[in-house]
């Protein structure tokens, strides 16, 4: 029987160099997302959960990766939707979660004054994170 000699895979004059470890993006989302420990794999299935629980339908699985992607990379925002989704699921604030008020409306819409919308949108946030104090209750 004869034995084969062992042939490295590196040349011991120059090591392997692990590469560097992929990092989050730079967007409030994308590190709150990371400060968490989560995938996006598990935001995505998360947003799911949440949304098939509420009722309310949104994109599947594969749409939900190539956006949760875009909007962790800053190319687009998500809409109202998706935020009050997401900072349920991260349970965090929209503005925690960069969600800006650049894009607020600054005349009336449909004959509603934006300051009435603003009320909403405010009342809406203070659900949302009423809501995910319920949610980490629970959880607990």
């Amino acid at each position: 029987m004869t034995v084969s000699p062992v042939i490295p895979l590196t040349d011991h004059t120059h090591p392997a160099v692990q590469p560097p470890a992929k990092r989050p993006a730079d967007t409030p989302l994308a590190q709150t997302r990371a400060a968490r420990g989560w995938s996006q794999l598990q935001v995505i299935r998360s947003l799911m959960r949440l949304a098939e629980h509420w009722g309310w339908p949104i994109a599947s699985e594969n749409s939900l990766k190539v956006q949760l992607s875009r909007w962790e990379n800053g190319a687009n925002q998500p809409n109202q939707t998706y935020q009050v989704l997401l900072c349920a699921v991260l349970r965090a604030t929209p503005a925690e979660l960069g969600f800006g008020r650049a894009d607020r409306p600054t005349a009336p819409i449909l004959g509603q004054d934006v300051a009435a919308l603003a009320d909403r949108v405010q009342a809406l946030e203070a659900l949302v994170i009423q809501l995910s104090a319920r949610l980490g209750a629970v959880a607990a």
